[in-house]
């Protein structure tokens, strides 16, 4: 498994509407996988194929307490809603921002699962409102289309700075580690520059020993 990058509002990417599935296959699989790792990484409750720039119509979610409750919705379809309920939603793809949106109370979609079976299911409360949420990435729309204009424009406002302070971070970080590791580097140089010097000088006797050393060579008998 792997953790995919999610795309962040305002990007083009996340208005394709996503196409059909017609194959439910291994590599579909996988990327069902990848979807669940992305998700409970980031941590997020739902992920669309679509905010992983896979315009295909599938949707993962969990919606339980400790995260042990996985669902698969391939192809989903709404067949019935009902009432209506309001609550406070957010996004993987609109970091940091939530609001109200009002949605269906209940509903009932249909879909088929990881290995291609098809099922019905009835959801109410915050399982109808996450597969609504998803379902609504899937047709090209986001959580933030149901704002005024004007708050939609705050929003990429302070989405965009976020993004710019984050990038200067990185570069601030990226840079002090450039600078550790230059420090490091002259440091290692001059240490190996000085062990030189004293191996030079090692190898190098004095003429006094030189010349003792030869002379007890003269004088000394060979061993027999």
């Amino acid at each position: 498994m792997a953790k995919l990058p999610i795309l962040e509002f305002p990007d083009p990417r996340l208005r394709t509407v996503a196409k059909p599935i017609v194959h439910v296959d291994d590599a579909l699989r996988a990327l069902i996988d990848d979807m669940f790792e992305t998700m409970y990484a980031a941590p997020g409750i739902g992920l669309a194929a679509s905010q992983v720039d896979v315009h295909r119509r599938l949707l993962v979610l969990d919606v339980s307490e400790h995260s042990d409750a996985p669902m698969v919705f391939i192809n989903p379809e709404i067949l019935f809603s009902e009432g209506e309920q309001t609550y406070q939603e957010g996004c993987l793809s609109v970091p940091g921002i939530y609001a109200d949106v009002h949605r269906a109370e209940r509903i009932r979609v249909r879909a088929l699962n990881r290995d291609g079976n098809q099922f019905e299911c009835d959801a109410h409360g915050v399982l109808a409102v996450c597969i609504q949420h998803e379902m609504d990435h899937l047709a090209g729309k986001l959580f933030v289309d149901y704002l005024s204009p004007l708050k939609r424009e705050m929003v990429k406002k302070k989405l965009a700075k976020a993004r710019r302070e984050a990038a200067a971070e990185a570069e601030d970080a990226a840079q002090g580690r450039a600078n550790v590791a230059g420090a490091g580097s002259a440091g290692s140089a001059g240490a190996t520059a000085a062990q030189g010097r004293a191996n030079v000088a090692g190898a190098e006797p004095a003429p006094d020993a030189i010349r003792g050393s030869a002379g007890t060579a003269a004088s000394s008998p060979p061993s027999a």
